[in-house]
């Protein structure tokens, strides 16, 4: 599998962009904004769009998912039903924000834990990792070991948790119980900074290994 990642918005979201090797089909995951520099890459890695993913219901991630679907002829789908509250709100959001006008976004079709998503000779697991909303999914691929984690996990930190309905002691235990059984060479593409893994995660990251001291902080 093939990925790569493209800065979007003020808030400089990762969008990240899969695609299949084998067939060139590809999926666009959490298209916040900035929809010319996203399809710029599209065309550029020759990606054969066939469906819009999110992690989450947040402004910088789904802002522009909606449009982008529709310039594309293809599915939304994701996160799970949870956001729901939160893709409702995006005028707000954006309102909130100064930021230019956002539409509500209705997905085709809303993820739990245990489905998946193929495209192309590929298939990614959907995880429920509820926590920093309470509706968020990871995307992985068991073969390439990518997790597209979204707001979940970042290099050295984790997701807010002091937005509506965040929780800290759930996205602990959503990495922990979750996330860190994938193995420790899995790769993770965050929404926000750079790649990291796993591994480096659970020996380094302060917020896993001693989240008791971070309690009420984030």
């Amino acid at each position: 599998m093939q990925y790569w990642q493209v800065p979007v918005t003020a808030f400089a979201q990762n969008c990240t962009l899969l695609r299949c090797e084998a067939t060139g089909q590809g999926v666009v995951i959490d298209p916040g904004g900035d929809l010319d520099v996203v399809q710029l890459a599209l065309g550029d890695h020759r990606i054969d769009t066939c469906k819009v993913l999110l992690t989450h219901g947040h402004l910088d991630h789904a802002g522009a998912a909606g449009e982008l679907a529709r310039q594309l002829a293809v599915p939304l789908e994701g996160p799970a039903i949870e956001d729901e509250f939160w893709l409702q709100a995006l005028p707000e959001q954006a309102a909130t924000y100064g930021l230019p006008a956002a539409e509500v976004v209705h997905p085709d079709k809303w993820f739990c834990g245990g489905d998946s998503v193929s495209f192309g000779e590929l298939t990614l697991e959907v995880l429920h990792t509820p926590g920093h909303t309470p509706g968020h999914v990871v995307y992985f691929e068991p073969d390439s070991k990518i997790a597209v984690v979204g707001d979940v996990l970042f290099q050295g930190s984790i997701g807010r948790t002091d937005f509506p309905r965040g929780d800290f002691d759930t996205l602990i235990r959503s990495i922990m119980e979750g996330l860190m059984p994938l193995g420790d060479d899995v790769r993770v593409l965050s929404g926000h900074g750079g790649e990291t893994t796993l591994g480096a995660e659970r020996r380094t990251n302060p917020f896993l290994l001693d989240p008791a001291s971070f309690r009420g902080r984030v």
